[in-house]
């Protein structure tokens, strides 16, 4: 995972992401997306095209590039989008090609049989900007007329069984077939071998299936921002796997503090995964909440935020994980690595998590950062 506040030296501006790898080198692969795929953004709206979005909310009708994804309520209802979007968008298509050529290229990482997922998320002032590449994904928590809180799916899990994802998939003679023993569970293989069996039509790496209609262009959507909305979670398919939307928002919303909430989440999960599926291993549950209003800051967090680090590393046996955080903004940010003594260990089940509170510019202290274990 990731958290980069002041994102191209802008306060307004924060970059989240969550990177779930698969395979004998996924762990790899996701870090080096994780630590990569954030500078090759930042490198391409640092040029002439990408500064042109600072701050342009002109609207336009079309894309000759593809589907506006989500543009808001009311831009969808009228067919319209900001412009900003359709520069940011660029620069997301832009950054998540180089990103699986530098794959591609790496000499010490073997992406023949790994890769990983991607979801990734720029605030700018108001805009919302997603990025979805693989079955991670991105809700938002927001209210409805009725002032209930309510899940809304920014993003949709990119499995091989959508249709037009199926369709691409059968054009460039990849085949698509569950196994008996998991009939829901849709994957990809090749044309005359049963492998590798992916479960996801979109993702970096895995270049054994790139011939055969898997691909690394992320969708890419668009929110406006309104007084109505709170959080956005991001979230590996561990999480969605035993929890819903709705439920997701639920647990966030009764979180004791902010900084608690993804705590709480992923907890949630691990809790749903053994009471589920008692016999099987629990899949890796990472978490980023990123809390959108600006105007309630707790004194509390303000006051521990002063007094800690803005780097933290979480171990979880085999690999670890490194989430930077740039300084001079204020925010609640916890990381932990879940465990439940040796029965935890036997199953290999690692949780990560981080919470982000995006607080006023004005704000004073360091980033918080504790990590347990």
């Amino acid at each position: 995972m990731i958290v980069w506040e002041n994102f191209c030296s802008r306060e307004d501006t924060i970059f989240c992401g969550v990177f779930d790898g698969h395979g004998p080198n996924g762990h790899l692969v996701a870090k080096r997306v994780r630590d990569l795929l954030p500078i090759k953004l930042g490198a391409d709206l640092g040029t002439d095209e990408g500064r042109q979005t600072s701050t342009s909310n002109i609207k336009s009708n079309g894309d000759e590039t593809g589907s506006p994804g989500n543009m808001g309520r009311d831009a969808e209802q009228n067919g319209e989008y900001p412009e900003i979007f359709t520069a940011l968008r660029t620069s997301f298509l832009r950054a998540f090609n180089v990103m699986d050529r530098d794959l591609k290229l790496h000499k010490s990482i073997d992406c023949f049989f790994s890769g990983t997922t991607a979801v990734a998320v720029l605030k700018q002032g108001r805009n919302l900007i997603i990025g979805n590449l693989g079955d991670s994904r991105a809700i938002l928590g927001t209210r409805d007329k009725d002032n209930q809180l309510m899940a809304v799916q920014l993003t949709v899990d990119l499995k091989p069984n959508i249709p037009s994802e199926a369709q691409r998939i059968r054009q460039r003679r990849g085949r698509i077939f569950a196994l008996p023993e998991e009939p829901e569970v849709a994957r990809v293989w090749l044309p005359k071998y049963n492998s590798p069996g992916l479960a996801m039509a979109r993702a970096f790496g895995d270049f054994c299936l790139k011939d055969y209609g898997l691909i690394s262009m992320p969708e890419v959507s668009y929110h406006r921002i309104t007084e109505k909305d709170e959080f956005v979670v991001l979230a590996t398919d561990g999480v969605w796997d035993v929890l819903s939307n709705t439920e997701v928002v639920s647990i966030v919303n009764r979180a004791t503090s902010r900084a608690s909430a993804a705590r709480l989440l992923v907890e949630s999960a691990h809790r749903a995964w053994r009471a589920r599926f008692p016999t099987s291993k629990i899949d890796d549950c990472a978490v980023v909440c990123l809390f959108l209003d600006t105007d309630e800051l707790s004194e509390t967090s303000s006051s521990m935020a002063r007094d800690m680090t803005n780097a933290v590393e979480v171990s979880s046996g085999q690999h670890s994980n490194t989430i930077q955080l740039s300084t001079g903004v204020s925010s609640d940010v916890v990381t932990a690595v879940l465990t439940d003594g040796d029965d935890l260990s036997a199953v290999d089940a690692v949780a990560k998590l981080v919470t982000l509170t995006d607080l006023p510019n004005n704000a004073s202290g360091a980033t918080q950062s504790i990590t347990t274990k």
